[in-house]
């Protein structure tokens, strides 16, 4: 028994021994585990970061290249990235052309270039413009200026235009009795101004003395614009315009005329004003001394002048006819209500009714009445003139 027991109690301490030993190797096992864990997860981390970074970049390459390629297919020139614009044209047209006149302003965008160019029919695709435009490294040598483009052109052939600037004469005639927003209509149709630009100058163009901006009055410049044929270069700016044609009437007012005008007791204002009217009421010559003649008349009798003109001046579209509701806008420009010149003159003038101003017809008529062909019929009472306006209109 003890031979036995010893053998049991060997066996007990053996298995003992071996559960005490198990949980240790256990634990060195779950250790390296643990270690190897550790190392593969920052081998890990590392590996994914590379990776999403090469993906990125991976990404952003093949949309480079695929943007490239897709314009080299519509535009193989595109492949000589580094070569400047050619200078030759690529076809020679034996049609002749439409002219476009586009001006490229200051400091305007490549952006806006583009579109403007698109919108006019010049190019194509203002994007493709815009993305040429980044990858030759233009977007900073662009310069302003007035050019002269065709339809459906090349966009080498635009860029070499606008690397190179273009200048240009262009000659533009201001016909007797155009108003600013007429004369802004014409310059813009000319790509010689913007509309909005020309008009907030007008506003408040006043070079000389007797163009002072009175109450009221729209626009400063209106009347003192002479009517011209003018030539001027292509980027010329708006306040050169200005000055070109106020200039020119300044000098049309010779020192006979200016003392004419005072001797009437007219001021070089008042003197314009009247012959603005007078320009807008006749359409023959031959009437203008004697409807220069009824006006003056008018103003010193202090009657109203009672001119359709000054009320076609206020609106938007001009009518063949002006009705009694019209009569009854309110308005300083309105003759019908107010006695006296309006505040300032309605349309720029020619020479002819200066001189009809400066030189009336003596009559004695105060009314007058224009027929459907334009030709005025005159009578010196009410009365009179009411049978003219039954018979002619």
């Amino acid at each position: 028994m003890s031979n036995s027991d010893d053998k049991k109690i060997s066996v007990d301490h053996d298995k003992d021994t071996e559960k005490l030993e198990i949980p240790s190797r256990r634990a060195d096992k779950k250790n390296f585990l643990l270690d190897k864990l550790n190392i593969s997860f920052a081998d890990l981390f590392e590996e994914i970061s590379w990776r999403y970074v090469a993906t990125i970049a991976g990404a952003v390459f093949l949309c480079v290249v695929g943007i490239v390629m897709a314009l080299v297919f519509i535009d193989p020139s595109v492949a000589q990235i580094n070569k400047p614009a050619p200078n030759e044209p690529v076809v020679e047209n034996t049609v002749t052309e439409k002219h476009i006149q586009i001006k490229i302003r200051e400091g305007i965008s490549t952006a806006e270039i583009a579109e403007r160019l698109a919108e006019k029919g010049v190019i194509k695709s203002s994007l493709k413009f815009r993305i040429l435009a980044r990858l030759r490294g233009y977007d900073d040598k662009l310069r302003p200026g007035s050019y002269t483009f065709t339809a459906d052109m090349e966009d080498d052939e635009v860029f070499t235009k606008l690397l190179n600037g273009e200048k240009r004469l262009v000659k533009f005639t201001i016909p007797e009795g155009f108003g600013v927003k007429e004369i802004a209509e014409r310059l813009v149709n000319l790509d010689l101004v913007d509309k909005e630009e020309f008009l907030k100058a007008a506003a408040d163009f006043t070079p000389y003395d007797y163009m002072r901006k009175r109450e009221n009055v729209f626009f400063a410049a209106e009347g003192f614009l002479f009517p011209e044929t003018y030539a001027v270069e292509s980027d010329v700016e708006i306040d050169e315009i200005l000055k070109l044609m106020a200039g020119t009437l300044d000098d049309r007012l010779t020192p006979e005329m200016r003392k004419n005008a005072e001797k009437m007791g007219l001021s070089i204002y008042d003197l314009i004003t009247l012959a603005s009217l007078v320009e807008r009421e006749v359409r023959f010559p031959e009437d203008r001394p004697i409807v220069a003649q009824v006006l003056l008349k008018r103003l010193k009798l202090n009657m109203p002048l009672q001119t359709d003109a000054t009320l076609q001046y206020l609106m938007d579209t001009p009518k063949e006819e002006v009705s009694i509701e019209d009569t009854r806008i309110d308005s300083p420009y309105n003759t019908y209500q107010h006695i006296g010149l309006p505040p300032g003159p309605i349309a720029n003038p020619g020479m002819a009714a200066i001189t009809a101003v400066l030189h009336p017809s003596e009559t004695e008529y105060l009314y007058f009445v224009a027929d459907r062909r334009g030709h005025n019929h005159y009578s010196q009472t009410y009365e009179e003139h009411l049978e003219l306006v039954n018979k002619y209109r």
